[in-house]
């Protein structure tokens, strides 16, 4: 992936999501509501990331313990298909944690090496507070729940937070038509 695209990629996910919560409309408000216990949100946020995890195991290298694949790639599906089923309390929130964790590896790698580019710092800064945030929420998901409760509890508390997190967006778009 080019610096170009994982910086125009962040910066319209950030776009698109800020624009969302500075709308605040009743029907945002209830999807934010009901996202961390949301089975449909589970399916795809936890089985993407499943299938993305399932997928990088497939091609493990000698190296990286490439010799167990099958096991490993047998293990973890079957994980993964047992946490529908014992682990469905906040598995939204833990999809969209691992989707975060495993979409970092190629936005990062995308600026490595790109010293003589500064306006990167941009794309990698957005990148490493999302990473920070999936920890956080991977170990804790109820914080998600605390925090949309946090965003919703003071008028216009929301839309504030979004049209920040549209501007920096917007600035992330702009700063990938830079390189």
């Amino acid at each position: 992936m080019s610096l170009f695209l994982a910086t125009l990629l962040v910066g319209l996910v950030l776009l698109l999501l800020g624009g969302a919560l500075a709308a605040d409309t009743t029907l945002i408000r209830s999807a934010l509501k009901a996202f961390p216990r949301s089975a449909p949100a589970a399916y795809v946020l936890f089985g993407g990331a499943a299938l993305w995890f399932l997928t990088r195991v497939s091609v493990l290298s000698e190296a990286d313990f490439g010799q167990y694949r099958n096991q490993l790639l047998v293990g973890f599906a079957v994980v993964a298909v047992l946490s529908f089923f014992y682990v469905g309390e906040f598995l939204a929130v833990r999809g969209l944690a691992a989707l975060i964790l495993l979409a970092a590896g190629p936005l990062l790698a995308s600026a490595y090496g790109e010293y003589a580019i500064p306006a990167r710092l941009f794309m990698v800064s957005a990148v490493y507070l999302a990473l920070t945030a999936a920890l956080v929420l991977g170990a804790q998901p109820y914080r998600l729940r605390d925090a949309i409760d946090w965003l919703q509890r003071v008028p216009g508390r929301a839309r504030w937070n979004g049209a920040a997190l549209a501007a920096y967006g917007l600035l992330l778009v702009g700063v990938a038509f830079t390189y």
